[in-house]
């Protein structure tokens, strides 16, 4: 992993669950599908963050998205209740 930097938000209320990589800059977003948002920096695409709404129910769309754009987490995180 080559971005130190992470930082994950939950918003339990809204079911949104957001990964940030390195530090924040300018960025564009794309959506590869529905609830699903990917921020790259404007200059370089790198990936600066990862979010998905109704989270609960898409637990796997998190693993499946990192593994895809390479990125990974330091640990396991346990998102049950």
């Amino acid at each position: 992993m080559t971005d130190t930097i992470y930082e994950i938000h939950y918003d339990k209320e809204a079911d949104f669950l957001e990964v940030f990589f390195g530090e924040p800059t300018p960025c564009f977003t794309e959506e590869p599908e529905e609830g699903v948002f990917i921020r790259k920096d404007e200059n370089t695409s790198e990936v600066k963050s990862v979010g998905i709404f109704a989270f609960g129910k898409r637990v796997y769309l998190l693993k499946r998205l990192l593994q895809k754009l390479d990125k990974k987490l330091p640990s396991e995180i346990d998102f049950s209740d």
